[in-house]
């Protein structure tokens, strides 16, 4: 799973529910088809347990992107699809869609204001190259917009340069404007507002962003300066170097050199200020691939399933030691092998799937959801409004400390957030087949940990498709050496594997397509 770490369009990167499966209305009746429970008990603990000695070990170098135990990563899967005559998505024999990533640098240079130059890494942060000069700022407030509210109206931000602040706008009584109470609404959530103002403010046409927030504006630099220090950089899709929006963290010295009185003002209005970008950055060219492969649908063959967990990890320490991440995600790997392996089964034996099941293993989910970002913005190999949901799955072979003593569950993120029908249909399978606790704790939008936004299901919801995240919850070796073979639960990692077969059954052979009813 990725950790939270600093991106600058977006920091880290939706209905709310604490419920467990007890609680589960269980209205939802399953489609009467083929019984798949032969195929589901080809998934055993001792195939994922081979599975996973070879591709957690040390031979692997903990699958660092685009290094070369990432290479002997995407080899073994691909052997593996060869072995079981699971064809590759692109066809041709051809199971890897590249990625092509860049390696961005710590970038250097300056902005001049009015004629005062201001150096990065001092007064302000970015991580990637930005050029221009602009003849004024538009300062447009917060830079929120949701239903009656916006600090956009009026305002023509369309290739200019603007400046906004942290935090949101009240009411003359102390009350917030957005929520109509005295309760903070989602934008003044920092990990989660930083990236819907970058969009929303790159949907309005500006060109260059300067968001100041003084109380995090620390935070950012600490980041800035491990970076600096250990001469590391961001990695990034080639296709992000190639945008012209910009983005920048301020303090409050750049902050009032365009603004004085930013603090006290929420009008939006525009600024005479002089500003020239000049932050230079050297990029290097890193290669790495998902891997693709599909069992093609019988009935409704232009209908698609994805089934999604990433093939990489955190690599090697600096003093040596080798992150072999056995739950992160190598867990979700060996879990989509066995499923593959038993819809394979099915199919030979004349029980082929109604709707395509592509099995997607995805790079750089570690370096900010990489992979599946490129699978789903740039290169969709089967077309995104053809695809009726994704299951995720990362991390579902260890025991969550809270669960020591009750070690029959699974923690499930978005089953709910766009389709009630998935989340119906969720329930009902486990209730039928594998009985195991569903737990909704994460799925709640106020979650600090915000892991809906964390792994790469994140990539189809947000193109409104449904998703549901299988996670057993972090735990002391988490991006650690220490996650290694013999600490996974290999009963627990069968049966969910399981569950997580019997929901992709229950999609890909029902007679209706899953219906969404919430927007993202």
């Amino acid at each position: 799973m990725k950790n939270i770490a600093f991106l600058v369009l977006g920091l880290a990167m939706a209905c709310n529910s604490t419920q467990t499966a007890s609680e589960s209305t269980g209205t939802t009746s399953l489609d009467q088809t083929p019984d798949p429970t032969p195929y589901a008990e080809t998934i055993t603990e001792s195939e994922l347990k081979d599975h996973l000695y070879i591709y957690a070990s040390d031979e692997f170098e903990g699958r660092e992107t685009g290094e070369p135990g990432q290479k002997k990563a995407v080899e073994y899967l691909k052997a593996e699809y060869e072995q079981m005559d699971i064809p590759a998505a692109k066809g041709n024999g051809n199971y890897f869609q590249k990625v092509p990533l860049e390696l961005a640098q710590l970038p250097t240079g300056s902005v001049t204001v009015n004629g005062e130059e201001f150096y990065l890494g001092a007064h302000l942060l970015t991580f990637a190259k930005a050029q221009g000069t602009y003849n004024n700022v538009v300062y447009a407030g917060y830079g929120i917009e949701e239903d009656d509210y916006s600090d956009y109206k009026g305002l023509d931000v369309k290739g200019k340069a603007i400046l906004i602040k942290g935090g949101e706008p009240k009411n003359e009584d102390g009350s917030y404007i957005i929520s109509g109470s005295d309760e903070k609404s989602i934008w003044s959530n920092m990990s989660e507002s930083i990236a819907k103002r970058m969009e929303l403010a790159s949907d309005k046409g500006a060109s260059a962003v300067f968001y100041y927030d003084e109380q995090n504006f620390g935070r950012f630099k600490n980041r800035f300066d491990y970076m600096k220090n250990n001469g590391s950089g961001r990695m990034q899709l080639a296709d992000d170097n190639d945008t012209e929006f910009a983005n920048f963290f301020v303090d409050a010295t750049l902050a009032k050199a365009m603004l004085p009185e930013i603090e006290a003002n929420d009008t939006p209005e525009t600024l005479p200020v002089k500003l020239s970008l000049d932050i230079q950055s050297e990029n290097e060219e890193v290669d790495s691939e998902n891997v693709v492969a599909i069992i093609k649908g019988t009935e409704k063959p232009d209908e698609y399933l994805v089934i999604s967990s990433h093939l990489d990890h955190i690599g090697i320490t600096a003093d040596g030691q080798i992150n072999n991440g056995a739950d992160d995600d190598g867990s979700g790997t060996v879990a989509m092998l066995e499923i593959a392996e038993a819809f394979k089964k099915a199919a030979d034996a004349g029980q082929g799937p109604n709707r395509a099941i592509v099995f997607l293993h995805v790079t750089g989910e570690e370096k900010g959801l990489l992979g599946s970002r490129y699978y789903t913005d740039i290169d969709p190999i089967f077309p995104l409004e053809n695809t009726v949901a994704n299951l995720n799955i990362d991390m579902i072979g260890r025991i969550d400390p809270k669960y020591e003593g009750d070690r029959n569950y699974l923690y499930l993120i978005g089953s709910d957030k766009l389709s009630t029908d998935l989340h119906d249909l969720s329930e009902a399978v486990n209730d039928k087949y594998t009985h195991i606790e569903l737990d909704y704790t994460y799925n709640d939008e106020n979650d600090p940990n915000r892991f809906y936004y964390r792994s790469d299901h994140y990539n189809f919801a947000k193109n409104d498709i449904p998703i549901i995240f299988y996670f057993n919850g972090t735990h002391a070796d988490y991006h650690k050496p220490s996650d290694t073979v013999e600490k996974i639960n290999y009963d627990l990692l069968e049966n969910r594997t399981r569950l997580i077969f019997y929901t992709a059954w229950e999609i890909a052979n029902r007679t209706q397509t899953l219906v969404v009813d919430k927007a993202f």
